[in-house]
């Protein structure tokens, strides 16, 4: 293929890659405009992120593997038109129901756009040049994030909490005319297969399930509906070890090794980071009294970071072991998590400052030499399973780390507001998250270096 042709599929896919954490973390921001518009509670109001990122996570896997089986172009172009079909009906929605109900399609919309780029960058790229766009791509969708709040603000000020959705949706809709049009290729596996539907609804059952619940520690009930989750993930496991055409081939764990640390060392990842901006953001506003604004200027030093180093660190990954690039990348990140652990209310936000630059460096240098190791480690039919892999690490990692992180402060301070009173509470709630994100960051360090350097697609 032409590398005019191959920059210009990259080109309509970093559009959406741009698009969807973009409005995952833009809509937060806009959560109390909507919640006043709608009069909603803040149960309601949570739903309106929560539905988004459940559904996404819960149907990145099965529909990974539709893509590998019909087409994955053929999914991505259907992302691209439901996500900015979804995008319009929440911007018009006249009442809450249908606007859940919008964002639950936008979510699918998003999985459909998710579980198929990696694969598809994978597919059109050989391997000495995958690193380089592998890491366009993770920039895109940091940039995304971080500058989802500052938009939305800007946005949300001027035209009202719907200009975001249209202002998504039109990207999205121009990709999802550009792409049919432009593109002729299609890339799917060349073995004629079936979907296991069976082994597909439950999964999809018991990541629901499990996401609820994890989403809603500490609760009697969430606790015992994610342990009902992994029970169903068990029977789900051995239901696909049985599958002549299983949604999620279990030997690309049991027999990949690179791809199954790989995987395990992003899930860790993300499970140490995601939390980070959630503490910070309180511990900036209630002990150092910062106001949103202000609090908001220095969190984001850390995706900055993120947006330029895992541009170059991706082109590294052609040259150098993507093993070794990752492994530093999680180590500077637990290393940047340990200098967070002393943070109290006489600490300075210079040094504060400097550690979120850090972290934002370790995650950068790790995101993309990972991705290119998964995506690298798995045969050509089964892409779509693996970009979809990548998404859901990070989806269930994010979701774990503010597990963790709500479970520990609602330990040390229950029910209560943070106040001057309880502040040495919230501090210690603190310092005991980061210690657990210590932890599992030196986990993640050993699963980052556990993995055998191999490459498999090429």
């Amino acid at each position: 293929m032409p590398i005019h042709h191959r920059n210009l599929i990259l080109t309509l896919i970093l559009i959406t890659s741009f698009a969807n954490p973009f409005m995952g973390s833009s809509i937060n921001l806009a959560l109390p405009a909507i919640g006043s518009y709608f009069e909603l509670h803040a149960v309601m109001m949570s739903w309106v992120a929560m539905s988004f990122l459940l559904s996404s996570a819960v149907l990145m896997v099965p529909l990974g593997k539709v893509a590998d089986i019909i087409g994955r172009k053929r999914v991505f172009v259907g992302g691209t038109v439901l996500f900015s079909l979804s995008s319009i009906f929440c911007a018009i929605s006249p009442n809450v129901g249908l606007l859940l109900a919008s964002r639950v399609l936008q979510g699918a919309g998003g999985a459909m756009m998710f579980g198929t780029n990696m694969a598809i960058i994978t597919d059109i790229f050989p391997a000495n040049e995958r690193g380089k766009a592998i890491g366009t791509n993770v920039m895109a969708v940091y940039l995304g994030l971080s500058l989802g709040p500052l938009i939305a603000g800007f946005l949300v000020k001027n035209w009202g909490w719907q200009s975001i959705f249209f202002l998504t949706a039109i990207p999205v809709a121009f990709v999802a005319i550009a792409m049919p049009i432009l593109v002729k290729s299609e890339w799917k596996s060349p073995h004629s297969e079936q979907f296991d539907w069976k082994g597909g609804f439950l999964y999809v059952i018991a990541m629901s399930a499990f996401m609820y619940g994890f989403s809603h520690l500490p609760n009697h009930w969430a606790i015992i509906l994610a342990f009902i989750s992994l029970i169903g993930l068990y029977f789900f496991v051995r239901m696909e070890m049985r599958s002549d055409f299983p949604v999620f081939d279990m030997r690309l764990l049991s027999h990949n090794r690179l791809f199954a640390m790989s995987n395990l060392a992003a899930l860790l990842n993300y499970a140490i980071t995601f939390a980070i901006t959630f503490m910070l953001s309180l511990y900036l506003q209630y002990v150092k009294g910062l106001n949103p604004r202000d609090a908001g200027l220095i969190l984001v030093i850390q995706p900055a970071m993120m947006v330029i180093v895992s541009y170059f660190s991706g082109r590294m990954s052609d040259v150098h072991d993507p093993r070794i690039l990752a492994s530093a990348g999680m180590s500077i990140i637990t290393i940047g998590l340990l200098a967070l652990i002393p943070l109290g209310t006489n600490s300075s936000l210079i040094y504060l400052m400097v550690i979120l630059g850090v972290i934002g460096i370790g995650f950068g240098l790790f995101s993309s030499p990972n991705t290119n190791a998964i995506m690298g480690s798995v045969e050509k039919k089964y892409l779509g399973v693996a970009s979809a892999t990548v998404g859901t690490m990070r989806l269930t990692g994010q979701m774990i780390s503010m597990g963790i992180a709500t479970l520990v402060v609602n330990i040390f301070l229950g029910d209560s507001k943070i106040q001057t009173e309880n502040l040495s509470s919230f501090l210690q709630s603190q310092r005991t998250t980061f210690i657990i994100f210590v932890i599992l960051g030196i986990l993640g360090v050993w699963a980052s270096m556990a993995r055998k350097s191999e490459n498999i697609a090429k």
